[in-house]
């Protein structure tokens, strides 16, 4: 048995080469900062079936990653995403009985389940427009940037459906309130990214030229850190929604007890006491 074997290593696997078929990717010269950018520029980024299960199988299958700690999720041409393909997805949802309809929105909120359990934290770099499942990629994202041109719309409503979509219901409320989200739910209208920075759906605003290479500077720094601790804070989040206080305490005793005992801790330490930068490994 090898050494990687050994230390468990064995099941994780290189990403730099993986090969999107419905998207761009692309990533960092050492792998540890990835980029997704949605790549329909012509139609505003729209996604389709195939574009919605690459993701999904991407972000799930990103738990295994060696070498990507964090991802920036974008789009080209100064839109980030239109939502679902008017012609290549609601058309033909028109047309589907009941168990194909909810074969695709179980798909859907896979997605959004596969992007909050990977391991590593995604920054949403939103430019343009931002609407239905487009805004749902946004606000499954850990952290987000925008432009002040970025308008964000749920827009479910407006085409005969609910607000409550791949999440929406649970998640948004907990993002922005649960008066603001029932706004944007209920009316389909686009938050401006000036409301949107005030109730704290995007974490700062930046001029369209500057956007991208904020959003790269704070994966960056996401991926230089201590990741192994970054992916337990970005677990807990997640689990502690259904908690009470008291399991509250206790989950995130457990949780800083393992990360405790990583080396990463232990170099922070001797880093500090040396007064120098720490070089986290993830162990």
């Amino acid at each position: 048995m090898s050494d990687k074997d050994m230390t468990m290593q064995g099941h994780l696997r290189s990403f730099k080469d993986y090969q999107a078929r419905h998207f761009l990717w692309e990533v960092s010269e050492d792998s540890r900062v990835a980029t997704i950018t949605l790549n329909r520029p012509e139609r505003k980024n729209p996604l389709t079936f195939d574009s919605y299960a690459e993701l999904r199988d991407l972000f799930r299958d990103l738990a295994y990653a060696s070498d990507v700690r964090a991802i920036v999720l974008s789009g080209a041409g100064g839109n980030f995403s239109s939502g679902g393909d008017v012609f290549e997805i609601i058309e033909p949802l028109t047309r589907m009985a009941m168990p194909e309809l909810l074969a695709f929105t179980r798909m859907t909120g896979d997605l959004v389940k596969a992007m909050r359990k990977c391991p590593q934290p995604i920054v949403a770099a939103v430019d343009g427009i931002c609407a239905g499942a487009g805004a749902i990629l946004a606000m499954a994202s850990d952290l987000r940037l925008a432009t002040p041109e970025a308008k964000t719309a749920f827009l479910f409503t407006r085409v005969g459906l609910a607000g409550a979509d791949m999440g929406a219901c649970g998640i948004l409320p907990r993002i922005i309130g649960q008066g603001r989200a029932a706004e944007l739910l209920y009316t389909g209208r686009s938050m401006t990214a000036a409301e949107g920075n005030a109730w704290g759906f995007y974490n700062a605003l930046y001029h369209g030229s500057d956007l991208d290479g904020e959003a790269h500077k704070l994966a960056r720094s996401l991926a230089d850190g201590p990741w192994f601790a970054h992916g337990m804070t970005k677990t807990m989040l997640n689990q502690e929604w259904a908690m009470g206080i008291d399991e509250m305490i206790e989950s995130e005793a457990q949780a800083q007890a393992l990360c405790m005992a990583t080396q990463d801790f232990r170099r922070a330490f001797e880093a500090f006491a040396a007064k120098r930068k720490p070089e986290f490994q993830g162990n």
